[in-house]
């Protein structure tokens, strides 16, 4: 059996973690109840394919009013620009 390092040192400082360290975690949902998953917004599996990070440079309006709206401001931009794809398609 391999033995674990304690994660804190003498005393009580928590020491850098290794790769090993991290290998040992489980994940959230495998440890938490499904009533705190809920509260701290555990995710699940991604139910739609899976968006690419981007850079891209807005107006400081536009990203104050879809920052104003709250949490999944980047959502509702993302929906802008599909909806504006639609009326708007390219053509050659």
């Amino acid at each position: 059996m391999k033995k674990t390092l304690s994660l804190t040192n003498k005393d009580g400082e928590v020491r850098e973690l290794t790769a090993d360290d991290l290998r040992m975690f489980k994940s959230a949902k495998e440890v938490l109840p499904q009533s705190l998953q809920k509260k701290l917004g555990v995710r699940g599996p991604q139910k739609a394919p899976k968006k690419i990070a981007t850079t891209i440079r807005l107006s400081a309006e536009v990203l104050e009013t879809f920052k104003a709206t709250g949490d999944g401001w980047q959502t509702r931009i993302d929906a802008s620009l599909r909806q504006f794809i639609i009326e708007h398609p390219l053509t050659d």
